[in-house]
C-alpha cells in the first residue's frame, strides 16, 4: 500500500468523520426545535417563536466552514444557526421561556438570540436588519487588520430591500470580509416569490452586478454546503471581497407558530411533500448509511440533553424588576 494512497485514505476517513458529525448536530437542531414546537402550547414560552425545521442543513454545512474567530449575524428564524455556531442549548431554551440566564439574560426571546462567547453577534426580526450590522462588523475587522469574516444570513425577501443592494455595493468597494447567506425558502410569509419578484429577476445576477463573487447551491445537501461555505471562507481569507450564496431550501411548518399550516391554500400539499423528500437530515443518513441502532442511540442522547436543557430553563429565575433599565441606551 503507497503512502499517498493512505493519505487518501485517511482523507477520506476524516471527512466521513465531519460528515457524521455534521449530521448528528443537523439531528439536535430537528429534534430541539420539535421539542420546543410540542411545548409551546403550554404558555410558558410567551415570545413569537420561527422554526427551521427542513432547514436545519444550510445552518450546519455554513457553519462548517467558518473558524472560530469569524462573527455570525441571524434572523427571525435563528435557533438552527445559534445551536450549528456552538450556542449553548440550556442558555438559548432559557432565553425563549424569558428567564436570566438566557443567552441575552432573559430579555431577546427567540428572535433575538445574542451570544458573544461563540461569536454569534445577533439575531433580528427586522428584514433586512442584520444586513448592515454584518458589514460593519467586517469593516472594523479589516480596519483593525484582523482575519476575521462576518457570515449573515437572511431570507430571499431581504433582496427586496433597500439595504440589500446598498450593503452589497459598499462591501464590494471596500472588499470586506463578508459572507452574505441567502436561505431561498420560497415564501415571505404566505407570499411566494412568483407575487413579490419577476421571474426573470436573478439574485444571483444582482450580487455580480454589484461586483460579488456569487454561487448557487442546494440547500439540503450538507456536504456540498461544506464544500461551498470552505471555498467561500478561503476567497474572504485572500481578501478577494465579499461572497453571496444563494441557496434552496424549504420550511416544513408555518412561518410563525409550531404548526403545520398545509390547509391554508398558499402552497400545495404536493410542494410540501416534494420538498420534504429532500430533506437534508434523511439524504445525509442514507448517504452515510446510518443503521437504525446508531440512529436510535443518537436520539436517546440528545432527547437526554433536551431534558436537562428544558428542566433548567423551567428551574431558572425569572430577571429581577429592578434590573428592567439595564442593558438599554437610555433610562
Amino acid at each position: 500500500m503507497s503512502v499517498k494512497f493512505q493519505k487518501q485514505e485517511a482523507k477520506k476517513h476524516e471527512r466521513k468523520r465531519v460528515l457524521y458529525d455534521m449530521l448528528r448536530q443537523s439531528l439536535r437542531i430537528r429534534l430541539v426545535e420539535e421539542a420546543l414546537a410540542s411545548r409551546y402550547s403550554k404558555q410558558e414560552m410567551r415570545c413569537p417563536m420561527h422554526l427551521s425545521i427542513g432547514q436545519e442543513a444550510t445552518a450546519v454545512g455554513v457553519m462548517q466552514g467558518l473558524l472560530e474567530q469569524d462573527q455570525v449575524f441571524s434572523t427571525h428564524r435563528a435557533h438552527a444557526h445559534y445551536l450549528a455556531r456552538g450556542g449553548n442549548l440550556k442558555r438559548m431554551v432559557a432565553e425563549i421561556f424569558g428567564k436570566k440566564t438566557g443567552c441575552a439574560g432573559g430579555r431577546g426571546g427567540s428572535m433575538h438570540l445574542s451570544d458573544c462567547s461563540v461569536g454569534f453577534l445577533a439575531s433580528t426580526p427586522i428584514v433586512g436588519g442584520s444586513l448592515p450590522l454584518a458589514v460593519g462588523t467586517a469593516l472594523a475587522a479589516q480596519m483593525d487588520k484582523k482575519d476575521q469574516a462576518t457570515c449573515v444570513f437572511f431570507g430571499e425577501a431581504c433582496t427586496e430591500e433597500g439595504v440589500f443592494a446598498e450593503s452589497l455595493n459598499f462591501a464590494a468597494l471596500k472588499k470586506l470580509p463578508v459572507l452574505f447567506v441567502c436561505e431561498n425558502n420560497l415564501y415571505s410569509v404566505y407570499s411566494p416569490l412568483s407575487v413579490r419578484q419577476s421571474k426573470s429577476r436573478s439574485r444571483i445576477k444582482i450580487a455580480d452586478a454589484h461586483g460579488v463573487t456569487s454561487r448557487r447551491g442546494d440547500g439540503n445537501d450538507l456536504e456540498a454546503l461544506w464544500d461551498l461555505s470552505v471555498w467561500a471562507r478561503g476567497e474572504l481569507s485572500e481578501g478577494r471581497g465579499p461572497v453571496y450564496l444563494d441557496l434552496d431550501t424549504y420550511r416544513w411548518r408555518e412561518h410563525c407558530g409550531p404548526n403545520y399550516d398545509n390547509h391554508l391554500p398558499y402552497r400545495t400539499e404536493e410542494e410540501y411533500l416534494h420538498w420534504k423528500s429532500l430533506c437534508g437530515i434523511q439524504r445525509a443518513k442514507q448517504y452515510l448509511r446510518i443503521n437504525d441502532e446508531t440512529w436510535e442511540s443518537w436520539k436517546k442522547e440528545l432527547e437526554k440533553e433536551m431534558h436537562e436543557a428544558f428542566l433548567f430553563a423551567e428551574q431558572s429565575a425569572y430577571p429581577e424588576r429592578d434590573t428592567v433599565n439595564r442593558y438599554v441606551y437610555a433610562e
